[in-house]
C-alpha cells in the first residue's frame, strides 16, 4: 500500500504543474465539450507510458536521445501553432464568448489534437517513461503496486481537471474571461515551445 501512495504521489506532482496538455482540458472542460473523452485520451496515454517506462524501456530511450529530440521539434512546432490559434481566437474573433455558445470542434479533430499534445510532448516521455521508469526500478518486487498508483493519479487529475472546470464557468460567462484564458493559453504554448527549441 505505501508503494501505491508513494506511486500515486510521484505520478500526481509530475502532471500537477499548468502545461500545454493540461490547458487543453481545462479548456475542454469549461467548453463543457467532449470532456470524458479528452480526460480519457491523457489518462490512457499517460497509463501506456508509465507501464512502457516500468517494463525497462526507459534504458532504451535513454540510449537514443534522437527519439525525445524528433518528439521535441514537432511538439515544439504543433505547440507554436496551436499558441497562434489561441492568440487570434482572443484577438480576432468577434462572437460572444459564453462556454455554452462557443463553436465546437469536431469529436475527431479534438481527439487528434488531445493526442497531439500528449504524444507530441518530449516531457511526457521524460515524466513518464524516463523518470517513473527509473524510479520504479527500486521497487522491483512491487512494480505492479507502483505502476498502479502512478496511473490511477492520472486518471484523478485529469477528470478532476476536465469535470471540475465546470466550477469556474461563471466566471468566463464575460468574454473578457475568456480573451485572457486565451492569451495565457498562447503564451504556454509558446513559452514551451521556445524551451523545447532552446533546451
Amino acid at each position: 500500500m505505501d508503494t501505491f501512495i508513494y506511486g500515486f504521489s510521484l505520478g500526481f506532482s509530475l502532471i500537477l504543474a499548468i502545461g500545454a496538455q493540461n490547458a487543453f482540458v481545462l479548456k475542454q472542460g469549461l467548453k463543457g465539450e467532449t470532456v470524458f473523452l479528452v480526460s480519457l485520451i491523457c489518462a490512457l496515454s499517460d497509463a501506456i507510458l508509465i507501464l512502457i517506462g516500468v517494463s525497462g524501456f526507459h534504458i532504451l530511450v535513454s540510449e537514443f536521445p534522437g527519439v525525445v529530440s524528433i518528439a521535441r521539434y514537432g511538439g515544439a512546432l504543433f505547440l507554436l501553432v496551436y499558441g497562434f490559434m489561441s492568440f487570434r481566437t482572443a484577438f480576432i474573433t468577434k462572437h460572444k464568448l459564453a462556454p455554452s455558445e462557443l463553436p465546437a470542434n469536431g469529436i475527431y479533430r479534438t481527439a487528434l489534437t488531445c493526442l497531439a499534445f500528449t504524444w507530441l510532448n518530449p516531457h511526457v516521455y521524460l515524466d513518464t517513461v524516463v523518470l517513473l521508469g527509473s524510479i520504479s526500478s527500486q521497487f522491483e518486487n512491487e512494480i505492479v503496486e507502483f505502476a498502479s498508483g502512478a496511473t490511477s493519479a492520472s486518471f484523478v487529475f485529469f477528470f478532476s481537471l476536465g469535470y471540475g472546470a465546470r466550477l469556474l464557468r461563471p466566471v468566463f460567462e464575460k468574454p473578457r474571461a475568456w480573451q485572457v484564458l486565451e492569451v495565457l493559453i498562447g503564451i504556454i504554448m509558446w513559452g514551451i515551445a521556445g524551451k523545447l527549441v532552446f533546451m
